[in-house]
Order: structure tokens, then sequence, then C-alpha cells
């Protein structure tokens, strides 16, 4: 049996013997510690249907033997694309990916049946196992897709073959992988690169943004901007969480959202322009954004016992952190903000956070700013500062944690500074 003919045969896939759903493919995927072929025959006992090998691992006829399960799976989700044949939203950029992935979702889902990325499932693994995951009756296939290096968005590309791309920014991101904020502009811009090539493509562009234009230029594209665009918005900044007005016709709309930071108004605005050019009504935008609440400990407000924090521990980089600290500082001088390690910066780690700890210094907030771990340890800092998270709570158990306070919590994924929320 060929892979895809089983799959349409299951309607659903796994790549972990732990989590087996019974009738299921199971793609025996290899990584740098583990080797699924050594699992296949442990997942049939489990209940899979099949299991997709690239090695041989006994004479079982639910084993379909392939040259590479990895590309096999990818081609099994493109195949599935293709049989679906729905309008696909492919979204990458350096920050805002999945607070503007879920964002979609929740306008788009007001109308249509959606199918969108879970959590950060955006890899050359993830993208797949989205596309799979997607139910038979979906109408629209929202696909987040992140790289650490050029060439990887083309290939999530031409695995989820996109009908309208978007890009939220370009961004100091995996500076290491990308070769320089260039190499991250030309590897983004990918998605622009195969929109251009797919008849009746689209891509959703910030006009706002002069390389966004530039790096869109050969697409047929639907623009958003404060000025000179097909659909333009204004920023409604009354406190710190994100909003936008807009009129469509004569009826004017204001949307108030849940999100922290005024950077975020783009986020929204291009919501909204996706939702009008999927002719949602304009009432249900502005309601489902409305409505959104961050999670994910992504600008995620939570009231603790004894503070207000503003979570954003899960990925952190030059340009999301500084705009973090800028907006963060404008609305709490008297907050504290614990700042986290930012990782794959390569050769330009030592001056970026050194930029950071400058920007603190600007704001006025260096005695209410604890800096955790050893990349921040190289910068030239007078206040407190620590190898680790762990540390830091040490610290806090002995000397005891603010309190009565607004507090920032922003680091990379591996600092884990939301590790800190049981002493807050």
């Amino acid at each position: 049996m060929q892979v895809f003919e089983a799959f349409l045969s299951c309607g659903s896939v796994c790549t972990d013997t732990r989590s087996i759903q019974p009738g299921s493919v199971f793609f025996a995927l290899k990584g740098a510690s583990f080797n699924g072929n050594t699992f296949a025959l442990q997942a049939l006992e489990a209940g899979a249907a099949f299991a997709v090998v690239d090695e041989h691992v006994g004479n079982d006829e639910r084993l379909i033997k392939v040259s590479d399960v990895l590309a096999a799976l990818q081609q099994c989700a493109l195949d599935y694309r293709r049989h679906l044949n729905l309008p696909t939203i492919g979204l990458t950029g350096s920050n805002g990916k999945t607070t503007t992935k879920e964002l979609f979702h929740a306008v788009l889902k007001t109308k249509y049946k959606v199918h969108a990325t879970k959590g950060n499932f955006n890899n050359h693994i993830g993208v797949p196992l989205t596309i799979l995951s997607a139910p038979k009756e979906t109408e629209i296939l929202i696909v987040e897709m992140g790289a650490n290096h050029q060439k990887e968005i083309g290939l999530l590309a031409s695995i989820a073959e996109p009908s309208l791309g978007y890009i939220t920014n370009y961004g100091k991101a995996h500076l290491e992988g990308f070769g320089g904020v260039e190499g991250i502009i030309k590897g983004k811009s990918e998605l622009y690169d195969y929109i251009a090539q797919t008849p009746k493509g689209l891509a959703l562009v910030n006009a706002d943004d002069a390389i966004q234009l530039e790096k869109s230029a050969a697409c047929r594209r639907t623009t958003f901007g404060k000025t000179n665009a097909q659909f333009t918005y204004a920023i409604e900044e009354h406190d710190e969480f994100a909003g936008i007005q807009f009129s469509i016709a004569t009826t004017s709309y204001t949307v108030k959202s849940n999100l922290s930071g005024s950077f975020n108004c783009t986020n929204l605005a291009a919501a909204v322009a996706l939702g009008r050019y999927f002719d949602v009504p304009a009432p249900a935008i502005v309601q489902a954004l409305i409505d959104y609440v961050p999670a994910m400990n992504r600008v995620e407000w939570r009231k603790t016992a004894s503070n207000r924090v503003l979570l954003d521990a899960y990925n952190a980089n030059p340009t999301s952190m500084s705009l973090s600290i800028e907006n963060f500082a404008k609305w709490h001088k008297d907050g504290w903000m614990v700042l986290g390690d930012m990782f794959e910066l390569g050769e330009a780690s030592a001056v970026e956070h050194q930029a950071i700890v400058e920007l603190v210094q600007r704001t006025n907030m260096e005695e209410r700013c604890i800096l955790v771990g050893k990349h921040f340890g190289l910068a030239a800092w007078q206040g407190l500062q620590f190898e680790t998270t762990g540390d830091l709570e040490s610290y806090w158990k002995e000397n005891g944690a603010p309190k009565d306070a607004a507090i920032l919590l922003k680091g990379s994924r591996g600092i884990a500074l939301e590790q800190l929320l049981p002493l807050l």
C-alpha cells in the first residue's frame, strides 16, 4: 500500500508511540538521539493501522517501507493539501507569528471551518503534521512557518502550497542561522518568492514597511497600513493594550484588544484586512478581536497571588525584547522587569545584549530590572543579575519577591522564566 493511500484510509497520523491513536498511520521518524524504526512494531501493537519505516524491522504486512520517512511524511502532507484543494494561508516572520496566526483563526472561524497550526508546530515536521491533522470538512487552512536558516521557508511553502502569504516583519531573530539581518530578509521573503510564482497567489502586505513592499513587488497583493494602502487604519492608544480604529463604507469601528503593546496594532490590522478579504462581516471581525485572549506564555497577563505578571517567556530576540521593554516602561514605571538571555544570535550576541542593557538604562528602570543568563552576565550592568532562573528563585526565597507590582517576564524559552510564577 502507498503512504497517501494508507493515510486516506485512516485519516490520522502519529509519530510518538506514547500517544498512538488507534487506526492511525505511524511515521517512524529519526532524530539525533532516537530512531523511530525501532518502535514501529510497538506502534502497530498499540493500535496503529500502518507504520511507515525506512529500515527493515520485520515482515508485517502493515509496514510500509520507504527510502526516507521524513520525506514520505512531507509528501503525504503535500498530497493531502492538494486533495483538500482549499484556500491556504501561509504566514511567517521574525516576531508575532503565533499571535497573528491566532488572530487570523479567531476572525475566520466566525464564518468558516478553519484549521490552524496548533501551538508552534511550524517546522519541517510540524507543518506536515498540521496539514495532515486538518479535518476533511476544513474550508480554510492556516499554516504557520518558522525558520532559523535560509531555504527553510521555501521548503515549507513547497509542502503547504499557500495561496495567500503573509510576513509579519523582518526582525533580529535567529541571526546566527540566517547570517545577519540581510539573511533574515532573504530567508523570510522566500514566502513572497513562492507566492509570486503561484497562479492566483496573493500576498497580504504591510504597506507601512518599505522592505515588505519591495520584496513583494512581484506578487499579486492586497495591502493594509496607516496610509497609502487598500485597507487603512489608525492606532487607538489610550492605555497599554493595542487598539485600532477603521472605517468600512460609512461605518466606523474600534477594536480594543487584550494584547499588551502598541506593536500588536499591526497584527490586529492584518487580521482585519484578512477578514475583509474573505468577506467576514466587520462586526464579527471586531468582536473576534476584542474577545481574543493571548495564551501560551506570549504577551499574557496573569494575576498571581501578589502581583500582575506580563508573561512573555516563550521566545525573545532583540526586536521583540526592545518592543516589550519600551511598552512596559511606558505604562509601568513602578513595575519590575525580569529579562532573560536571547539565544541564537551568534557573533552578534554580546552587542545585542549590551544594546538591551543600554535601552533599560534609557528608560530609567535600571533599579527595577533583573537580568538572567550568561549572555547578560557579560554586559556592562550594575543592577541585579543572575546566571540562571534557579539562582533568582533562590534569591527571592531568601530575600522576598516583589509584591503588589506589575512584573514583565521576558526571555528565550531556554531560560524558563515562567518557573518564577509560584514565587510571585
